[in-house]
């Protein structure tokens, strides 16, 4: 059983994802429950990156609900046309806004929430079955460093569902 990450707490991003992609690998690697996995991640990222809001929408009965996530209480259910969860999820292109007063349609879940960055996660047919949603409550707080290290703990999380035995049935 897992009791915490070891991180460079003073290290930069980039250098952090580095450290992190691997132990998150290691903590759901042959777990099948998505939850948990999802859970783990969440708690991982918000531990080692402090940010505002971190957590996950998985499609269900036609929009993006809730999962799990750590920081304040969320929005529980978006449309896929609706706010920045929604863009990324119908352009299954990872988005990073750098001011969410900014962004046309943004869902105000927090008033704290300053800039967002959302990558979309794909099921082993290719379609976006959820999206990983990183909040902060400072403005351009998004680079390429965080789009590259979070797709990178996305890809975890793809794989490690593709080995589990019951993927298909949290897919």
């Amino acid at each position: 059983m897992a009791e915490g990450i070891v991180f460079s707490k003073t290290a930069e991003r980039a250098v952090i994802y580095a450290e992190i992609g691997p132990q998150i690998d290691a903590l759901i690697a042959g777990e099948a429950d998505l939850t948990a996995n999802l859970a783990n991640v969440a708690a991982v990222l918000n531990e080692a990156l402090g940010f505002f809001w971190v957590g996950f929408y998985l499609r269900k009965d036609g929009q993006l609900v809730l999962g799990p996530f750590q920081g304040p209480v969320a929005c529980t259910r978006i449309n896929f046309d609706a706010g920045v969860c929604g863009h990324c999820y119908t352009t299954r292109q990872t988005v990073i806004v750098p001011n969410v007063d900014e962004f046309p349609g943004h869902i105000a879940c927090s008033s704290g929430s300053k800039s967002e960055i959302v990558l979309p996660i794909f099921n082993d047919t290719g379609e976006v079955f959820g999206v990983l949603d990183v909040d902060s409550d400072k403005l351009n707080d998004f680079s390429q460093v965080d789009a590259s290290g979070l797709a990178e703990i996305v890809r975890i999380i793809e794989n490690s569902l593709r080995m589990s035995t019951n993927a298909a049935v949290h897919l």
